[in-house]
């Protein structure tokens, strides 16, 4: 079983930057993809972006690529999602996910169904 949690949220103007961290517990193993995902009230969870440790492959949604970072520290098995350039249609509730094993690829790691584990969430508001 992992845990995972996720912290960083919180109110930030259009224009700035946040970011998120996603600390992974429990029986940790070496290799597993970690998706972010989003969800606007009403609306299906989103993926943003994902990363694969065992050879650092990234995926984004066109929605977030160039403003977003997807980005891992082994050592600390947390998982981090960078965003900059921040939008009022960025304002939703983020997750971290964990598909292990890494059955992700670029036709599917954004489908939240093939994710094993989540978060519970972290808001983020973009609000002047």
């Amino acid at each position: 079983q992992l845990q995972l949690a996720e912290s960083g949220g919180g109110l930030v103007q259009p224009g700035g930057s946040l970011t998120l961290s996603c600390v992974v517990s429990g029986d940790t193993r070496e290799h597993f993809a970690t998706g972010w995902f989003r969800q606007y009230p009403g609306k299906e969870r989103e993926g943003i972006a994902c990363i694969v440790s065992s050879d650092f492959r990234t995926y984004y949604a066109d929605s977030v690529k160039g403003r977003f970072t997807i980005s891992r520290d082994s050592g600390k098995n947390t998982m981090y999602l960078q965003m900059n350039s921040l939008k009022s249609e960025d304002t939703a509730i983020y997750y971290c996910a964990v598909d292990y094993p890494v059955e992700i690829a670029a036709h599917n790691w954004d489908n939240r169904f093939e994710y094993d584990y989540w978060g519970q969430g972290t808001q983020v508001t973009v609000s002047s």
